[in-house]
């Protein structure tokens, strides 16, 4: 395993998918992964876990992934991290590349699409 392993946040009210996302990426190496299956917990998550990257479901109960995003972009400690959506409400087919100015991946998603995703937007800075 690299001595610094990517830290990814995972934030989709769909445990399964979240459970089966950590279980995948920790497996491969590289990565630590936390879930965060509530999106009123997600800044919470966020600023406890300090991630090199954020993979947000957009349509979650309580709370919508776009406010959640507003929230973490609003924090000067997170301002900097990348947000990924995941949505199963836009395909990759329809529209542009991003969802009110931040990329997308449509669900469902492949690992080897979530890996690409995560070495795109965490080069070195």
């Amino acid at each position: 395993m690299p001595m610094n392993p990517k830290r990814i946040l995972v934030v989709d009210d769909e445990s399964g998918f979240t459970r089966l996302l950590k279980l995948t990426l920790e497996k491969s190496g590289g990565y630590v992964v936390r879930e965060e299956n509530d999106g009123t917990q997600a800044w919470l998550a966020a600023r406890d876990f300090a991630p090199d990257i954020i993979f947000l479901d957009i349509v979650m109960p309580k709370i919508d992934g776009g406010d959640v995003a507003a929230q973490i972009r609003s924090d000067p400690s997170l301002s900097h991290v990348p947000i990924i959506f995941l949505t199963a409400i836009v395909s990759s087919k329809e529209g542009g590349q991003e969802i009110g100015g931040f990329p997308f991946l449509s669900k469902p998603v492949s690992v080897d699409t979530i890996k690409r995703c995560i070495e795109e937007h965490t080069q070195a800075e």
